[in-house]
């Protein structure tokens, strides 16, 4: 190829970026015993936005990961659910990740990280898997033959230009991403979510009461919304999120600008009335962010593929961005190992890659699109999110589940096992759920007024506690093929199989 004097390699699969994405597709073809190098341009740890984690993500793909054991000992603040000032409910309603049937107690809570922690120990977790992850390195342009995609062109930290010949190159380099335009279609942008964002860090502001204390707050105003998200026991990440037609609010100070913003939020407003802003390090600048809801229309071509935030992103306001980026790197990563093994044709493989992540990204854009109606109450929107999931559940436990990131029911996301193995503690745990919505009041934090319904949540309790009976009589359900002519995880989850012939279908919208 080409005939100069790069360096050159070749491997299985070379990786392009080194944050969720990146770090699980590489871990997850590693463990199948390819080679896999991954390319990464800063050196880590380094600042990302992003915080607010999923219960898929933390239970489901940090599991297959191996670094469950590794997150629990960073005391990142647990996150049971939200609390969202939201519709026009006019005090704040609640939800708890534990109303799913998809994830029940231990598997209904995620955390709210430090993303300059996290993503450093998916990286090295990635290296202990056997991956050559290396940084300091920026890729400047593919190797392509006609149709085909064949490795990377990338700058070493030395400076030294190096070639590497790879069967599959993963672009998970993100929404800057160089190189996705060589995936070929273009890039489109939303016509709905045209938002703008502006964020910064504040030590000291309040918490929720416990045991909510490390849920996420979302407050709704009229030009847009503020998120409250509390990442140690006294440093909070805040920031708003207004349509572009306001973007005006923003010229000048930006730190006059983002607290004018704030300021519109009275719960916002409150918990931050005895905090400082950080003003030195690595959280001392206030950012700003947009033009970042858009998806490519070509999400793979023949030797090369987009994962995360390099093929789409939604919209910050139920924290869906690491969760899509390491669900599609699972996706991916099963496409990888089943072409590289001899099962599948790239095609087949890939077409199953496509369609489930386009069904999991399109799925999340109708019901974020509708939650930005801001005329109708709570109950509009579990309803909504029942009728984009077309789950046979009740409204409420389809909401928390596809907020929870278990909407695609696989096994690898929900801990299928988990659920008959776990299902006193889940009865436990929703019980004091209901208790805890009973007896939670505005104590200490004016305005937060009664957050939820009992007698709603003590329902939703009951048959919560039906389908666990249920799946506990009759063990783990093995999965259905998402689509007609489509086909399903392997046992370990980390390739695709043939389903049993006259398997049904689970259908999609």
């Amino acid at each position: 190829m080409n005939g100069d004097s790069a360096v050159r390699e070749e491997v299985d699969l070379v990786v392009v970026g080194g944050g969720p994405a990146g770090s699980t597709i590489a871990s997850l073809v590693a463990m199948q015993g390819h080679r896999v190098i991954l390319l990464e341009k800063e050196n880590f740890p380094r600042y990302q936005i992003g915080e607010s984690l999923l219960p898929g993500t933390i239970h489901g793909i940090c599991k297959l990961l191996g670094v469950t054991e590794e997150l629990a000992q960073q005391s990142f603040p647990v996150k049971r659910g939200g609390v969202f000032k939201w519709g026009v409910n006019p005090t704040p309603w609640k939800f708890n990740f534990a109303l799913s049937p998809n994830f029940p107690a231990p598997t209904s809570t995620a955390y709210q990280v430090e993303r300059m922690k996290f993503d450093d120990i998916l990286l090295r977790n990635a290296r202990r898997l056997g991956v050559d992850a290396r940084e300091g390195a920026t890729v400047i342009d593919i190797v392509e033959d006609g149709d085909r995609v064949h490795g990377v062109r990338y700058v070493d930290e030395s400076g030294v230009e190096r070639v590497i010949e790879s069967k599959f190159v993963a672009d998970a380099s993100g929404n800057t991403s160089r190189i996705h335009g060589k995936i070929g279609g273009e890039r489109h942008y939303s016509d709905f979510f045209k938002n703008i964002a502006t964020f910064g860090y504040f030590e000291n502001g309040k918490r929720l009461p416990e045991p909510y204390s490390g849920n996420i707050l979302c407050a709704a105003f009229d030009e847009g919304w503020c998120w409250y998200i509390p990442l140690s026991d006294t440093l909070t990440s805040v920031g708003a999120v207004i349509g572009r037609e306001h973007a005006a609010q923003l010229r000048g100070d930006s730190e006059t600008a983002l607290m004018g913003l704030l300021d519109r939020c009275d719960i916002v407003k409150d918990f931050l009335s005895d905090a400082t802003r950080v003003t030195d390090g690595v959280y001392g600048e206030i950012r700003t962010r947009k033009d970042y809801s858009y998806s490519q229309s070509e999400f793979w071509r023949p030797g090369m593929f987009l994962v995360g935030d390099a093929a789409c992103f939604i919209d910050p306001v139920f924290s869906t961005g690491v969760h899509l980026a390491t669900y599609s790197a699972l996706l991916a990563a099963r496409s990888v190992n089943s072409v590289l093994s001899g099962d599948l044709s790239e095609q087949v493989a890939f077409t199953e890659f496509d369609r489930r992540y386009r069904r999991e990204y399109r799925t999340f854009y109708e019901f974020l699109a509708s939650f930005y109606d801001m005329q109708v109450d709570e109950n509009s929107y579990f309803w909504q999110a029942r009728k984009v999931t077309n789950m046979k559940a009740t409204d409420v436990e389809a909401f928390t589940t596809l907020v929870a990131g278990g909407h695609s029911g696989e096994a690898a996301l929900t801990d299928a096992e988990g659920i008959v193995a776990e299902f006193e503690s889940s009865t436990e745990l929703l019980n004091g759920a209901v208790n805890d919505t009973w007896e939670m009041q505005s104590s200490g934090n004016e305005g937060m007024g009664r957050l939820f319904d009992p007698p709603v949540v003590r329902g939703l309790m009951d048959g919560s506690n039906q389908m666990l009976t249920k799946d506990s009589l009759g063990g783990r359900v093995p999965e259905v093929p998402l689509f007609e002519d489509g086909l399903v995880p392997s046992a370990d989850s980390l390739r695709w199989v043939v389903p049993v012939p006259d398997a049904p279908a689970a259908g999609v919208r």
